[in-house]
């Protein structure tokens, strides 16, 4: 089975990089703000709505940067591979939600949220001097950082 997950490589004024830190099942990920298509949906739709699930934040999709090319088994279910797609986007609005500036820095709010759904999340930038590929868990998101570090 195929999973497709689209994400979104979102530039702060001064190039930084938007950054979600997610504490998910036990396991703490540094990740692209995105996830998965839904029925229905095409891939920047996808995007758009994640953005605003997410970070309650519109955006608008702009270039293709990458698809998966390579067999990618998923973290969570080994009986899916991950397809991933990744644009560039950009805020149509300032953005609302609470930003961190350090990693999994999880409020009591967002703890609840873990509680209930086994699954939180906050957001952060990262220098664009700091970003490389180590500052995403990922395997498909650290190919990505890699491109953005090398032809961005």
């Amino acid at each position: 089975m195929v999973n497709l997950r689209v994400y979104g490589i979102l530039l702060g004024e001064n190039k930084e990089i938007l950054v979600s830190d997610e504490y998910i099942r036990g396991n703490y990920y540094t990740k692209f703000p995105g996830g998965g298509l839904e029925f229905g949906e095409g891939t920047r739709d996808c995007l758009k709505r994640e953005f605003k699930e997410e970070m309650d934040l519109e955006v608008a999709v702009g270039d293709h940067l990458y698809t998966t090319d390579f067999f990618q088994m998923s973290a969570f279910n080994p009986q899916q591979q991950i397809i991933s797609v990744y644009y560039f986007v950009r805020a149509l609005e300032p953005i609302k939600a609470p930003l961190r500036t350090k990693p999994f820095d999880f409020d009591e709010r967002e703890m609840r949220v873990y509680a209930e759904r086994k699954e939180t999340e906050t957001f952060r930038f990262i220098d664009r001097a700091l970003f490389s590929e180590e500052s995403v868990t990922l395997p498909i998101d650290k190919v990505v950082a890699r491109l953005l570090m090398t032809r961005y």
